[in-house]
């Protein structure tokens, strides 16, 4: 008798499967990280101990250019990252290079661009040639040595970065702005690329569903211009909706995070694959007028990386000298300084975006105190001096690549395990200097965009809260935050602000001494500048610790402890409880940051000395 066989059998992409299993093999270019295998097989086994030893971001070199889309890999493997050196003037033409490493980021060697070669780019999914989306005009040559006429280009090449075997399409008169990584999509054959439109900006998406043969055009709405509120007396850059950045969730969801000049970045979801969009919405990362990135990972976990930061209120720009010209005081021109660039940070997601966990600080500017910021290692490269925009590689073992920031002075490249950003606490003792934590005050300075050679909306800096003898006499040493008076300074107001793993219930505690005047506790979702007074007004808790508040010149051990949930924070001193606090404001993601600051409305030499801090989540 002739048994009859039914098989259930499905299509895939690349390739017919039943029950599961493959009949046709998926070419390797079909799994995005195709890459991380061949990364792994050049490992020595201690280049391979190295890198899993790897756990807080560790810095592996500093990248050519201002991040941007600089980083690829090319099929064996490499790793590149794209950028040029030589120029005397920061408008000169510069000799194109990149660095290569062949070993996992561990170790970087520079090399000159082939005429012509590709560059960056990604590796199509659907076919495996490489692909890029440029924008040129006048004023901007990607190949300084291939100029073309003004206009947006569909790039691409076979055979990878590095070839010079490369296809120049038109795909645009227009020469969009500020593309960020092409994304290709895992829910259907479509390729999204994200850009703006100038400025003050407005986001728009490139599609394509013939592997980048044909594109066409979808344009989002705009976030609303800031306006002049308390505590503002002035406007900011106008920033409509810039450098945006997109994830593809599990459902096929897609998520696009923009810059804006608002308190928050904004954004947008869309569930047809990019042809429809809400309208966009706080997204309740905080961040202003810096870039935000969006990275998945491998097991679909997705990665966060943006400056969770809040400038100092804007000035009366009318009043400031040297004065503004129009375009800076209306807004629509640039901004007279970023006060919130110094600062980078992290959040991870295992829940398609439904819930955020981290909110640690990557990097902290190691040029963010010098008295010499407007012009440090001259402006060559870059006029800005930031630790904000970024690109990330996922690296063998679950590690990150993480390139960030403008300037050589300022930018780098780290490696670092997404399981730190998972910790439950975090300790500073100041054993290791002050490295963790920042201090700065800022010295009365040129305003304005771009002025000559010296700089880009910044101000110079000198330290604020320093490291001084612990009056016990044992050696060792304890940050003292008082107020200087020095006529230089934009405020004498000093500060200390301390990052710390985001958490919604949680318990700090500190030991102190105040020999002066006192100071403030504020407990708060972002960083906000050591000096920004208005700290009192938008934390979600603060308290005041005067002087008659504990006893004289002896080291007191206080506690914070909060729940976001029940809006209510105490301070203690062992059991007894020195206050309660309710919320000021709501937060979505927990709190991250101590934000210690003077009391001291005149000189106060004497001021609080701080031993030790330490936080631990309760949740």
């Amino acid at each position: 008798m002739m048994k009859t066989i039914f098989v259930s059998c499905f299509v895939t992409l690349f390739g017919l499967s039943c029950f599961g299993q493959e009949i046709a093999t998926q070419p390797e270019y079909a799994n995005p990280f195709w890459y991380l295998s061949k990364m792994q097989s050049r490992l020595s086994d201690f280049e391979t101990k190295e890198l899993q030893s790897i756990y807080e971001p560790v810095v592996v070199t500093i990248p050519p250019a201002d991040t941007w889309r600089n980083i690829c890999v090319l099929p064996d493997g490499e790793i590149r990252i794209y950028g040029s050196q030589g120029k005397k003037h920061h408008h000169d033409k510069a000799e194109r290079i990149y660095l290569a490493s062949r070993d996992c980021g561990l170790s970087w060697k520079k090399f000159s661009v082939s005429r012509n070669e590709l560059g960056q780019s990604v590796r199509s999914p659907y076919s495996g040639k490489y692909l890029s989306v440029n924008a040129t005009s006048p004023d901007t040559e990607m190949w300084s040595w291939n100029p073309r006429e003004a206009g947006t280009y569909f790039v691409t090449s076979p055979d990878g970065p590095a070839s010079t075997n490369v296809t120049w399409k038109k795909i645009s008169d227009r020469p969009y702005t500020n593309f960020r990584t092409l994304i290709p999509l895992r829910s259907r054959q479509r390729w999204i690329a994200p850009a703006q439109i100038g400025h003050p900006g407005q986001v728009v998406l490139l599609l394509s569903d013939d592997d980048g043969e044909t594109w066409r055009e979808v344009l989002l709405k705009s976030v609303a211009k800031h306006e002049i509120k308390p505590p503002h007396q002035g406007l900011r850059w106008q920033n409509g909706a810039c450098e945006p950045t997109i994830t593809e969730f599990d459902d096929g969801t897609l998520m696009l995070i923009a810059r804006t000049s608002q308190d928050y970045h904004y954004r947008y979801f869309s569930r047809d694959g990019g042809e429809t969009w809400t309208d966009p919405e706080p997204s309740g990362f905080h961040g202003t007028l810096t870039m935000p990135t969006l990275y998945r990972l491998s097991d679909g976990r997705t990665l966060f990386f943006w400056c969770n930061t809040q400038p100092l209120p804007e000035l009366r720009h009318e009043d400031q000298f040297p004065p503004l010209v129009k375009s800076e005081l209306t807004g629509e021109g640039g901004e007279d300084v970023f006060t919130n660039r110094d600062a980078n940070h992290a959040a991870i997601s295992d829940d398609n975006g439904k819930t955020w966990k981290g909110f640690r600080e990557i990097w902290l500017n190691t040029i963010r105190n010098d008295a010499d910021f407007r012009t440090k290692g001259g402006s060559f490269d870059s006029l800005d001096k930031s630790v904000h925009q970024f690109e990330a590689l996922e690296l063998p073992f679950g590690k990150v690549l993480l390139s960030f920031g403008q300037h050589h002075v300022s930018r780098k490249v780290v490696i670092f395990d997404p399981k730190w950003l998972y910790e439950k606490s975090r300790v500073e003792d100041f054993r290791t200097g002050m490295g963790g934590l920042s201090t700065q005050v800022y010295l009365k300075s040129v305003s304005g965009n771009f002025r000559g050679f010296s700089g880009h909306c910044a101000w110079n800096r000198t330290n604020g809260a320093v490291l001084t003898p612990d009056p016990d006499g044992n050696f060792q040493e304890a940050l003292l935050i008082s107020r200087i008076k020095d006529e230089r300074l934009f405020s004498e107001v000093q500060g200390a602000v301390w990052n710390f793993p985001a958490t919604n219930k949680g318990e700090l505690k500190t030991r102190l001494q105040v020999r002066g005047e006192g100071i403030r506790f504020s407990l708060t979702d972002r960083w906000v500048n050591p000096i920004d007074i208005t700290i009192k007004d938008f934390a979600q808790f603060t308290f005041v610790v005067g002087k008659n508040d504990l006893p004289a010149n002896t080291w007191t051990e206080i506690r914070v402890v909060w729940d976001t949930s029940k809006k209510t924070a105490e301070l203690l001193i062992g059991d007894k409880v020195l206050a309660r606090a309710e919320m000021q404001t709501d937060t979505e993601h927990g709190l991250s940051y101590l934000h210690l600051q003077s009391l001291a409305e005149t000189e106060d030499n004497k001021g609080t000395l701080i031993k030790k801090l330490e936080m631990k989540t309760l949740e």
